[in-house]
């Protein structure tokens, strides 16, 4: 997978992306009127979505190739690249607070990338995430402390009961429990990046983050694969995943909330299950039936109204 963005969470994950100060004389992004608001940002959150779960498409294409360790590897390791080179964090004046944060954020992006792929090689890419869905809107809910979200939580969750027909034997029971545990980690990274951005300027935590998860992946896929991971044409494939499951994104992310509230931008997240799923379909030749589409809808329900409630109770505060 890849790193999340899902309306569950992205009113958690807004102070790491937007670390990025606005131009002088911008208003507040959230104190923006509703009448300024235009389509180009709505156009970058979905154009990003697209990029994510399209990348992953590819991911899934390159796995015969390398195996999901490989594809892992190779696109933390390229996502690293391409940041660390663009952004050129510092090195020094940092805390040993800081390292430590930026060490727990690598390796949790190591693992939730590394369980999501070994997922999506399992079953197909919608249903892989809509279970992944379940760990930031179970994050949501607590942080919330409402009780209206555990009525968005039990929709979740009939949607995750749906999904598997009854019986996760249905989709491969290793492979949903990949994408469950993907989503645990997901909800970690919410929590992690939010204190790296606090402690890093930009995207400066984000990039060193990525080092420190490339090195703890790349000895896995070296293991798996060893010199596979070094034919031109997989790393070729290796890198578009990169850029468009991480390098694209982020950017486009950044450049939206800069201009968006942070309540639309959540929304807009929320449809992450879809465009995967369309992306299954359109790749991958994995059709939904009509009960997995519903499945996937009650999620992207339960992930906006738990975004509402609690952007709502935020804003009355």
């Amino acid at each position: 997978m890849d790193e999340p963005r899902t309306a569950a969470t992205a009113s958690v994950v807004v102070p790491e992306v937007s670390a990025a100060a606005p131009e002088a004389g911008a208003a507040p992004r959230d104190a923006e009127p509703r009448g300024s608001r235009a389509l180009g940002p709505v156009a970058l959150v979905i154009g990003g979505g697209v990029s994510v779960q399209f990348g992953a498409a590819i991911a899934v294409l390159l796995m015969p190739r390398t195996g999901a360790l490989g594809v892992v590897s190779l696109r933390l390791a390229l996502a690293a690249v391409v940041l660390l080179a663009f952004c050129r964090p510092a090195l020094r004046g940092h805390s040993r607070a800081d390292w430590g944060t930026v060490l727990v954020f690598g390796t949790v992006l190591a693992a939730m990338n590394g369980l999501f792929y070994q997922s999506v090689d399992r079953i197909p890419l919608g249903a892989a995430v809509t279970l992944e869905v379940l760990g930031p809107l179970t994050l949501s809910v607590i942080v919330s402390r409402r009780w209206v979200n555990v009525l968005w939580a039990g929709l979740a969750l009939g949607g995750v009961l749906l999904l598997s027909g009854g019986g996760f034997d249905r989709l491969d029971p290793l492979g949903a429990a990949f994408a469950l545990s993907a989503g645990a980690m997901w909800a970690a990274y919410i929590v992690f990046s939010a204190r790296t951005g606090r402690r890093f300027p930009q995207a400066d935590g984000l990039a060193l983050a990525m080092g420190v998860g490339a090195l703890i992946a790349l000895p896995f896929g070296i293991v798996e694969s060893g010199s596979k991971l070094v034919v031109p044409s997989t790393l070729g494939l290796a890198l578009a995943v990169a850029v468009m499951s991480s390098v694209l994104p982020y950017t486009l992310e950044l450049l939206a909330l800069r201009r968006m509230p942070s309540s639309t931008f959540a929304i807009l997240m929320s449809l992450e299950p879809a465009i995967a799923a369309s992306a299954g379909f359109l790749l991958l030749n994995q059709a939904l039936s009509t009960a997995e589409a519903l499945a996937i809808a009650l999620v992207i329900v339960a992930s906006m109204g738990a975004v509402r409630t609690q952007v709502g109770r935020r804003d009355r505060a």
